[in-house]
């Protein structure tokens, strides 16, 4: 006579509360999907309104120049949105074609003739002239270039953008480093230290260079580390492909490990 069965005992419940097998209550669970939500439809959205905040200011500078029998929104039942903005980038860069010509540089001179000879609004011109030349400029080489200084205080190091030397003028006012004993002749350049979390606002000065410790990272990475606070730390490309290949490399291993045991789990 075959001895009895002993009956089948129901697995025991984990207990351990490390488990990653450990429930999630219904609360929690919906936490986790309104933060998921927030993380990718807020970027969105905030990105979404600005661009349609920078096309709605745009159409209301240019559309009211254009006479309306020009514009299809004279004989449409609708607005068409961006249609200014459109007509802004086509003039600007005729602009910038009329100007490479003969014709259109003489136009742009004695237009800027005219302009030297108004006292008020001669310097307004000429001086956002030279910092739309110094931005905008493919050769220009000034807030493309990130470091750091010692401020407010030493010890304590700060996230400048490098802005263009000291002119002759303020270079020769400025200390040279033989009073104070350091090495005589500093080359002196001036920085912009901007504000977290508005970037546009900061404090200008000059600094001799071999107080400036240059960064090699982006000037995009480092205007997301002011902004966020040091919340966003710039990221090496180098780092994240090895990471994503890393992360292939482990998907791959799982897959071909669960493809062998499925044919040891039939046979069993």
């Amino acid at each position: 006579m075959a001895p009895p069965v002993p009956p089948i005992q129901p697995p025991l419940p984990d207990l351990d509360p490390a488990s990653p097998r450990r429930r999630v209550s219904v609360r929690g669970r919906l936490r986790t999907y309104f933060l998921t939500g927030i993380i990718v439809a807020g970027p969105l959205a905030i990105t979404i309104y600005i661009t349609w905040w920078f096309i709605t200011l745009i159409d209301g500078w240019v559309k009211p120049l254009v006479p309306a029998s020009y514009l299809p929104d004279h004989y449409l039942p609708f607005s068409i949105p961006g249609l200014g903005l459109v007509i802004a980038f086509v003039a600007v860069t005729l602009l910038g074609f009329l100007t490479a010509n003969l014709v259109g540089r003489s136009v742009i001179e004695f237009g800027e003739v005219l302009l030297a000879r108004t006292p008020v609004i001669s310097g307004l011109y000429k001086g956002l002239r030279q910092i739309f030349e110094t931005l905008f400029s493919a050769n220009g080489t000034s807030f493309r270039t990130v470091g750091l200084v010692e401020f407010p205080v030493k010890g304590t190091w700060s996230v400048v953008f490098l802005s263009a030397p000291a002119a002759a003028d303020i270079q020769s006012a400025l200390p040279q480093g033989s009073e104070t004993g350091g090495e005589a002749g500093h080359e002196y350049v001036g920085v912009f230290l901007p504000c977290a979390p508005n970037p546009t606002t900061g404090f200008f000065f000059y600094l001799p260079r071999s107080e400036i410790i240059e960064v090699g990272i982006s000037v995009d990475d480092a205007a997301k580390l002011v902004m966020s606070a040091g919340v966003i730390q710039p990221e090496d490309p180098q780092t994240r492909l090895q990471a994503m290949a890393a992360g292939l490399r482990a998907a791959q291993v799982g897959a071909a490990t669960s493809a062998t045991a499925a044919p040891e789990r039939q046979d069993a």
